[in-house]
């Protein structure tokens, strides 16, 4: 195992400037996620870890050892990719075994690694199959057990699980993190579903444009969101968005509505603000709150989704109680005032002190 520090690291595609000095520490044994929209630059990062892509600018050290200058062989890294890379004409034992075979390693280790993997991923009884002959999570499921019997100081994973259909996408993510568990060896993991990216990370790693947006614990991010992008990205369905004004020690929102200023945060008289509520965070109220025109109501047996509009702006509410709300119908809701947020509207940074 080993640590993975990345240093103001620059990725210049010609006249394309696609990562623009990022830098991240991923301690040993951490399970890292690099999250963020199509093109914010997160698989290139990973590649440039892996060194399939060179590095324009920083370093990247693996182990202690800067590694800009290695082949991906020499860095001791797995990598699994999400379209599983299995050599059709081979069988699950010998895909498993071949980079293996390839170092020129003892058979016995070789078979003994092989079916030290294939019993962690339950692949023993597969092992004489053809890639052909598995289901999708099977086939990914030997794509990882490669890169296990190479003992890696890092696992690699450029968006695993993206091919898969949803209800085995949930269940590969708990094999995912049941196996980090056991193996303790450090990974960084790239997706654009901030669901994987919750679930699953120590450390989230959010990118837009080739910059890093904030790093920390999922729940950090959940929490204390840096900035309007990460507050509107992280968390699923996303947190409500709504302009307003700093008046008197209180939001100004529009239609004469005012809402308490969210607890820790600091705005200046007459400042254009933008107040943020998970949908979580809002309730039903008889008084007191804002007015929200309910557009559609979305039951999924375990809670009931509102989406309303208040104000020109969409709202949604998440409700563990069950309601029977028709569309034109008006309902107020009521911020928790200790999960609410608050913005500066022209810089997007969170007014948090």
């Amino acid at each position: 195992m080993a640590s993975v520090h990345i240093r103001d690291v620059q990725k210049y595609f010609g006249g394309a400037h696609i990562i623009r000095g990022v830098s991240i520490d991923i301690p040993d044994g951490e399970f890292a996620v690099l999250v963020g929209p199509s093109g914010c630059g997160k698989s290139t990062l990973l590649r440039m870890i892996a060194g399939l892509e060179e590095i324009s600018g920083g370093t990247i050290e693996i182990g202690g050892k800067v590694v800009n200058d290695m082949q991906p062989k020499e860095r001791d890294i797995a990598m699994v990719f999400q379209n599983y890379a299995l050599y059709p004409h081979m069988k699950v034992r010998d895909n498993m075994a071949f980079s293996m075979l390839l170092a020129k390693r003892p058979k016995s280790e070789v078979n003994e690694r092989v079916m030290k993997a294939a019993g962690i991923l339950g692949l023993t009884e597969l092992l004489d199959r053809y890639p052909r002959q598995l289901s999708g999570g099977q086939r990914q499921r030997v794509a990882m057990g490669r890169a296990i019997v190479r003992d890696p100081q890092v696992f690699l994973f450029d968006e695993p699980l993206s091919n898969l259909d949803a209800k085995l996408r949930v269940a590969m993510r708990t094999e995912l993190k049941e196996l980090h568990q056991r193996l303790k060896t450090t990974s960084v993991y790239v997706t654009h579903d901030q669901i994987e990216a919750m679930t699953m990370a120590d450390l989230i790693v959010v990118m837009r444009d080739g910059l890093v947006e904030q790093r920390g614990g999922p729940l950090e991010l959940y929490d204390r969101p840096a900035n309007l992008f990460v507050a509107g990205f992280i968390g699923s369905p996303a947190m409500n968005f709504v302009a307003g004004k700093v008046r008197r020690g209180v939001v100004e929102v529009g239609d004469g509505v005012t809402l308490p200023m969210p607890r820790g945060t600091n705005g200046e008289e007459g400042q254009s603000v933008i107040f943020g509520a998970r949908p979580e965070h809002l309730s039903l109220s008889n008084g007191g709150g804002f007015p929200a025109t309910v557009v559609v109501v979305e039951p999924t047996g375990a809670d009931t989704q509102v989406f309303a509009k208040f104000n020109g702006a969409e709202v949604t509410a998440v409700f563990r109680e069950r309601h029977d709300f028709r569309s034109g119908e008006t309902i107020r809701l009521v911020p928790d005032h200790e999960r609410t947020h608050l913005f500066d509207a022209q810089s997007g940074k969170s007014l948090r002190t």
